[in-house]
């Protein structure tokens, strides 16, 4: 018993590096549909911002030819990679430094949860300029004054932290730090209860990160439609949280329905996504 006392040690840095390197090569695997839907993704952004319908969505970017189609794809690739990285990572490490700690009075059933919403906080201040950039590349409003990467990088550099790479950085580190919370305390009880019907441990990982994805997408969706509105303008009149809740609010005619406007791509994206990734990241881990 002393002896493996002894050698726990020595084998945990690997063990938490395997975590990282499980998480960011599931994230690359995902990555792949990404790129092969980013049109839907775009269509989606466009219906956030101008509250259109998806045919007049579609047809913005019919307009806008196949060479802008893309324009803006690089940073969720990228971001997609390293968020997966960061994020299984992060709460893997958090979660061993609280099981480990003798003080801790949090339930062990709780821990996923608590270690994910730690990872939530860093993935949020690690990411929130990537979508920042993301989002300004996407609105086609800012094709004129703001045609490349280099361009964008060089106007939002030029402003203020809270006004540039971290706007809506409030709404982003609640949207992320819930949603890890909620991701690292479902998946687990979801794939037993899936498990338990006699599915395989691939599909059962599968399920669980999709069903699960798909609660957190549903709940947190008006955060993402405020994110995309608040740092989707460069320059314009900068507005608290709030102001803005209410200026999105009034656009949409104080409709759920019209909030949630392209929710259904986004939420069946979001599915197919991390249901490739819990499943390539557990298939990994065992």
């Amino acid at each position: 018993m002393a002896r493996s006392a002894d050698l726990k040690p020595d084998g945990e840095p690997m063990a938490r590096f395997r975590s990282y390197l499980h998480g960011g090569t599931s994230s690359l695997v995902s990555t792949l549909p990404t790129l092969v839907v980013f049109p839907v993704y775009k269509t989606v952004f466009r219906q956030q911002i101008h509250n259109t319908p998806v045919h007049q969505a579609v047809g913005q970017l019919y307009k806008e030819g196949p060479v802008k189609l893309y324009r803006g794809v690089a940073p969720p690739l990228l971001m997609r990679t390293l968020n997966g990285t960061l994020l299984f990572g992060l709460q893997d490490t958090i979660h061993h430094q609280l099981s480990e700690s003798p003080q801790n009075a949090v339930p062990a059933s709780a821990l996923p949860a608590l270690a994910g919403f730690g990872a939530g906080i860093v993935e949020a201040v690690v990411f929130a300029p990537f979508e920042r950039v993301q989002n300004v590349l996407q609105n086609g409003q800012n094709d004129r004054q703001l045609p490349s990467l280099k361009s964008v990088l060089v106007r939002l550099k030029a402003q203020r932290m809270s006004s540039g790479f971290y706007r809506a950085f409030l709404p982003i580190a609640a949207r992320n730090t819930l949603g890890s919370s909620l991701y690292f305390g479902l998946k687990g009880p979801v794939c037993a209860v899936v498990a338990g019907q006699g599915l395989s441990p691939v599909a059962s990982s599968f399920i669980s990160g999709a069903l699960t994805s798909m609660a957190i997408s549903l709940a947190l969706y008006p955060l993402s439609v405020l994110v995309a509105n608040m740092q989707a303008q460069v320059g314009a009149e900068v507005k608290g949280v709030l102001a803005c809740w209410r200026l999105l609010w009034r656009s949409r005619h104080r409709s759920l329905a019209l909030l949630y406007r392209g929710g259904s791509l986004v939420i069946l994206r979001s599915c197919i996504t991390w249901g490739i990734t819990t499943a390539i990241y557990d298939l990994q881990k065992k």
